[in-house]
């Protein structure tokens, strides 16, 4: 028989009693856990519940045997459930019957207590406002507790016992530096930082701003795993491919320390809400692989006024440079006035990385985070570092602004011309769920991509015209004349520009998929 099972339906404790039920055992022990309306003074909508089944059953089953050697008890049953659950409903059951019921009580709470620490299920709270928050398994029996118990031929007596304590984070290693202490832990607790992308340099900076007791972490991220992630992106594994991100990322902070509080954006921020997005926070780091997020993230933190670390990655190299509007920082057109087109920008689907890469970009960046966060000592002089990870040199290179935003009216003037420019964008990009209804719409495919990446991944049985983004400008001509056009590509960003060049020569008729053939899929999946 199975000690412990994994349940998908209302639970039957009744049934699950008669079970236990032993001739030889004259006490019985049960264990209840129910959703309840409220947490930690938040009221709660209901719960969804998330397990690794394969490994939650061989541990629970392990915890069990445990259980019935350490204590002598009869025999010991577990089940929880797993999917959304209401108030009221019963989420977890834990039954043991033995010769005595002192031994029945300890085998009942030894299964919840280890069952509490050792299984991979996770807790999705659903609150009345519409938030929702993943909650660690430290946190998951902080339900109402019921536990009965007595000899089964002669009624129930009533026991009670206080639930186990939560789980604690401890910080000694890092607070013993003298920079950190109480005071900045104090500080860490009440900081309030935003990631951006939760993949190769975001897997490490959420993991560290995690571990070191960051209060709360926005996690901002509308990708989902692909199997292509996983040499580099630590947050995952081969079970979570297909899965969204930012739910994953969540969980996993969770994981890593219940204290920290996650605000997950399932959707890109964009320039109608990134500044009110920026303002929430104390401090913001820029982690995809997009220059249009990069830049969007400099002209929101200018006019937030939140401090910013973006990194970036080509290949063996990286980049790292802060802008810290409160202090007078260049920002990214201070350096680099207008955005470069995507054919000009490298990144890891079209130039590879290896896995370390993004992964040490990422710690520097998590570092220059909690330094900024700590006050701990900085260089002064504003620098763009790069990184080189095949000679293991940083150069540190000094930022001559004087062709960037200083000579085009300051960084405020250039963030907010540039989020109108933007919010124009927006209008030129269309979302559909299939390329056919895109076509039923009454548009034209136009895809932009390359020869060998349309080999490689063709258009599904949608008739289409071929024209590299590249040469989008020598067609401006043809395009101006015929009908509505939608551009496509695999992300939506040589689209994007694309369409941004032929608005400029004055066709009107042509718009971008947004979020191109990824998004496609992603709608598709969801």
């Amino acid at each position: 028989m199975k000690r412990f099972a994994i349940a998908t339906t209302a639970i039957d404790p009744a049934a699950l009693r008669e079970g236990l039920r032993d001739p030889g055992a004259g006490g019985f022990c049960a264990f209840e856990g129910w959703v309840r309306n409220s947490n930690e003074g938040r009221e709660v909508d209901g719960l969804e519940y998330e397990a690794y089944v394969e490994l939650a059953i061989a541990e629970g089953e392990r915890i069990a045997e445990e259980a019935i050697a350490r204590y002598g008890v009869s025999a010991a049953h577990c089940v929880h459930r797993t999917g959304d659950l209401k108030i009221g409903d019963m989420a977890v059951w834990v039954g043991a019957s033995a010769p005595h019921r002192d031994e029945a009580f300890r085998a009942c709470r030894y299964i919840i207590d280890e069952i509490k620490h050792r299984l991979p299920i996770w807790k999705k709270e659903h609150y009345v406002t519409g938030e929702t928050s993943w909650v660690a398994c430290s946190h998951t029996y902080r339900e109402h507790e019921h536990e009965e118990g007595g000899h089964p031929h002669h009624g129930h007596a009533h026991h009670g016992h206080a639930p186990a304590a939560p789980f604690m984070p401890d910080y000694s290693r890092q607070m013993r530096l003298s920079e950190v202490g109480e005071a900045g832990q104090a500080r860490l607790a009440a900081a309030r930082v935003l990631v951006i992308g939760a993949g190769g340099l975001g897997s490490p900076v959420i993991a560290y701003l995690a571990g070191a007791g960051v209060g709360t972490l926005g996690l901002v991220d509308g990708d989902r795993v692909d199997a292509s992630n996983l040499h580099r992106q630590t947050l995952y594994d081969a079970r979570d491919i297909g899965k969204p991100k930012v739910e994953l990322a969540a969980r996993r902070v969770a994981a890593i320390n219940p204290s920290v509080q996650v605000r997950a954006f399932a959707e890109p921020l964009h320039a109608g809400n990134v500044v009110e997005t920026f303002a929430q926070f104390d401090l913001v780091l820029e982690c995809t692989d997009d220059m249009r997020s990069r830049y969007l993230s400099s002209d929101g933190a200018v006019l937030s006024g939140t401090p910013l670390v973006l990194a970036s990655v080509y290949q063996y190299e990286g980049q790292l440079q802060v802008v810290d509007p409160k202090a007078g920082l260049p920002c990214l057109r201070c350096l680099w006035p207008q955005e470069p087109s995507p054919e000009a920008v490298g990144s890891c689907v079209l130039s590879g990385v290896l896995g370390p890469v993004p992964g040490v970009l990422g710690a520097m960046q998590a570092m220059e985070a909690l330094k900024i966060l700590l006050d701990l000592p900085r260089p002064k002089n504003a620098t763009l570092a790069l990184v080189n990870l095949l000679d293991n040199t940083i150069q540190h290179l000094g930022m001559d602004t004087t062709a960037g935003c200083a000579a085009h009216g300051g960084c405020t003037h250039q963030a907010r011309a540039a989020l109108r420019r933007a919010q124009d964008q927006r209008e030129m990009d269309l979302s559909f769920h299939s390329l056919a209804e895109a076509v039923a719409a009454g548009f034209q495919l136009v895809d932009v991509r390359e020869a060998n990446e349309i080999a490689a991944l063709p258009l599904p049985g949608v008739p289409s015209r071929h024209v590299p983004s590249g040469e989008i400008a020598v067609h401006a001509q043809v395009l101006r004349n015929e009908g509505r056009y939608l551009l496509i590509c695999a992300s939506g960003r040589r689209s994007a520009h694309a369409v941004q060049r032929l608005r400029a020569e004055g066709v009107e008729n042509v718009y971008s998929l947004a979020g191109g053939l990824a998004a496609l899929s992603l709608r598709k999946a969801s």
